[in-house]
């Protein structure tokens, strides 16, 4: 029983991985960009190099964007290996691919790590693009890597829930050849 169920839930994040991986690619040139905050209030400790941001916090870094009630940074490991912890109701994720589409995403708490470029979304966690969706308790997404693993919860159904939308089938006339008039 637990390895069917074991196998289903690998189906179901190899599943998700090839919905998301066929489309998400994140804007690479998002990642090279400078990172501006914007908070009512701000709290930093430049020696235990450690901030918090109360109050419409807005993360930018080119076409990525976070916005939460708050906002933690722990930098304790060096530039470049920050890890921004935004909390909301709820907090929220977008970010414009190269192909143009808009990826969202929305959780209780979101972790962007800088460093590995991918985000942890904790609590009623959903990521989108298109019309497909991911939902579950907990969604990891790698960004560059186009990685989606998802969790369920224990209350309610504990299901993750995955979402493709029906894909139209171009209509008979526009298949068949048309008769030639003289």
């Amino acid at each position: 029983m637990l390895k069917l169920f074991t196998n289903r839930l690998y189906s179901a994040s190899f599943l998700a991985t090839l919905l998301f991986s066929a489309h998400i690619h994140a804007g690479k040139d998002d990642f090279t960009k400078k990172i501006e905050l914007a908070s009512l209030y701000q709290n930093a400790d430049g020696i235990a190099k450690r901030a918090s941001y109360q109050g419409n916090v807005v993360i930018q870094q080119g076409s990525l964007k976070i916005s939460a009630d708050e906002l933690q940074i722990d930098a304790s490991k060096g530039e470049g290996n920050e890890i921004f912890i935004a909390t909301g109701n709820p907090a929220k994720y977008s970010q414009q691919q190269e192909d143009g589409s808009i990826v969202t995403a929305q959780a209780d708490k979101i972790e962007y790590h800088r460093e590995t470029r991918s985000l942890s979304l904790d609590g009623s966690a959903q990521i989108k693009q298109n019309s497909s969706s991911v939902k579950g308790e907990s969604i990891k997404f790698n960004m560059e890597l186009e990685q989606i693993i998802a969790q369920g919860s224990d209350q309610d159904s504990g299901r993750v829930i995955t979402t493709f939308q029906p894909v139209s089938k171009p209509k008979e006339s526009e298949n068949k050849p048309q008769d030639k008039q003289p």
